[in-house]
């Protein structure tokens, strides 16, 4: 599948936090479902699959709106803002946009491993809203204990000494490269979604690589098992379900999931 060109989508720059959210978006205005689109960690609105989704919803009359998480695609912010209340309010300044562009329209959400933590975490903790649905794409459930294994010993000795360490995008395949600080690393030890969330509290899809060399299998299928979450498993996938006919299969599954 090709990646859908930039200019098929509207683009804007939403009002967040004391800085500007950056956003693509097709709504036409009319849709019943808005769909909202949360890249994974070191990605953005521009990658592979937030595109999919972005181009392959509306002709089923689902709109979709993605947009770039702080320091990552065009986020005008450094690492210093990665923080998970900031990445809560972009994520709610994003769906409040969506609910403007089509008013009425049930608002659903598309997540990708990080940016499917930190959907769990909003969903959690909204006070009001409603029923929500939420599609999740190798989810990283596992959020905390996942940067313990990314981190390498002299990364870990170099943010005990300066709380900060630099991810090289090139190195991690990020969209560019990204600031860690120590304060990133104590909000994930503070946010453990397996604690925070509740059943009935929205209804979840969630897909996942038999490989996943980011988020173990195992980790999906406790968190699946707990909460009682259809989940698909895609033999052989990676992380980023990069495998043939893996993106094909997410999108129809998370279609099905909306319609």
């Amino acid at each position: 599948m090709s990646n859908p060109p930039m200019s098929d989508f509207s683009k804007e720059l939403l009002h967040g936090p004391g800085y500007s959210v950056p956003c693509l978006y097709d709504i036409k205005g009319n849709e019943k479902t808005v769909c909202v689109v949360v890249h994974g960690f070191g990605g953005s609105k521009d990658s592979f699959t937030a595109r999919m989704v972005l181009k392959g919803l509306p002709p089923l009359g689902i709109g979709a709106i993605a947009f770039d998480l702080p320091a990552h695609g065009e986020s005008e912010v450094s690492g210093e803002f990665l923080r998970i209340e900031n990445c809560l309010t972009d994520l709610s300044v994003t769906d409040a946009r969506a609910r403007v562009l089509a008013p009425g329209a049930e608002i659903v959400y598309f997540c990708s491993s990080f940016g499917a933590y930190i959907t769990l975490i909003y969903l959690a903790s909204r006070e009001a809203g409603g029923p929500a649905r939420a599609f999740l794409r190798s989810a990283a459930v596992s959020m905390p204990r996942i940067f313990i294994t990314l981190l390498k010993s002299e990364q870990r000795e170099l943010m005990k000494a300066s709380g900060e360490i630099i991810l090289k995008g090139s190195e991690y395949g990020y969209s560019r490269d990204l600031k860690l600080t120590q304060g990133f690393l104590d909000d994930l030890a503070r946010f453990d979604v397996f604690s925070l969330w509740r059943p009935g509290t929205a209804g979840l899809c969630m897909v996942h690589g038999e490989a996943d060399e980011v988020v173990p299998l195992v980790d999906v299928e406790s968190f699946a098992g707990m909460f009682d979450v259809p989940l698909t498993v895609i033999p052989g996938g990676d992380h980023k379900l990069s495998v043939p006919g893996a993106p094909e299969l997410v999108l129809k599954t998370a279609s099905e999931f909306y319609l």
